[in-house]
């Protein structure tokens, strides 16, 4: 008889729910939120699982892609649609909303998301990693322009090297503001230089894919752009067909507006 299993994950353990295809409970446990131990209890009291479903958090990719590594048949489900479901319980507990995943996947009545693949996931972690040296490198130069501001002392816009050499100008050797102001360049300078290892890396993996290459062929759009459309969407495969022709060859209306 088909099984179906529901995890409610968290960051130390997993309330584990098991159903038969009657919706009657043959097991309910709870196993350490990792995917070794995870295999382990559900091989054992669920060797003829049908879906194993969790919903989205910040450990549903790792351990979608792990569980997936040992062929178990998981499901990763939409965290909000499965909110929904799961309210109507009275008590809410790991244990309630475990069976109330369980019965969503043995149902049918949920919305799976796709996860994205690994390397998707590294590029992410690379451009989130990079943005955020870009903007605390505006911020101290935003937070050094205001000091010196204050002081009267303005000049051209200028990032990277050539902002601290500016400043270094106008402050000179003897300036009050110069013993606040210089461990603020050190720093900056040191962000700098992490921002340009990340600048190759993205370089790099640009310029390695064809598909990012013709990207970058389109006016205005450059590495960062290019690798961040193309790890967004990852799987094209996994979007909607695109519009019905027919639907393009005629206007829109609605009301009295053509568009």
């Amino acid at each position: 008889m088909r099984q179906y299993l529901g995890l409610d994950v968290s960051q130390r353990e997993t309330s584990v729910y098991v159903v038969n295809e009657t919706g009657q409970a043959s097991f309910e446990g709870k196993a350490k939120s990792d995917p070794g131990d995870l295999s382990k209890l559900l091989r054992k009291h669920a060797p003829l699982a049908e879906r194993i479903g969790f919903e989205t958090g910040a450990m549903a990719s790792w351990l979608w892609h792990e569980l997936r590594r040992v062929e178990l048949p998981v499901v990763c489900i939409d965290a909000r649609h499965a909110h929904a479901a799961l309210s109507v319980r009275m008590n809410k507990s790991d244990r309630n909303d475990a069976r109330g995943l369980a019965e969503l996947v043995r149902v049918g009545w949920y919305r799976e998301v796709k996860v994205k693949s690994e390397e998707s996931q590294k590029v992410r972690a690379v451009l989130v990693a990079r943005s955020r040296l870009v903007s605390m490198r505006r911020d101290i130069e935003n937070q050094v322009r205001s000091l010196i501001k204050e002081c009267g002392l303005l000049f051209p816009r200028a990032i990277g090297q050539q902002f601290r050499n500016q400043v270094g100008e106008l402050l000179g050797e003897d300036h009050q503001l110069l013993n606040v102001v210089e461990p603020l360049l050190s720093i900056h300078e040191h962000i700098c230089q992490e921002q340009s290892k990340f600048d190759d890396e993205v370089r790099r993996l640009a310029k390695s894919d064809e598909t990012m290459r013709r990207l970058m062929t389109v006016p205005a759009v450059g590495v960062v752009t290019a690798l961040t459309f193309r790890h967004t969407i990852d799987d094209p495969s996994r979007l909607p067909i695109g519009l019905d022709s027919r639907r393009l060859s005629r206007p829109h209306t609605s009301a009295q507006l053509i568009w």
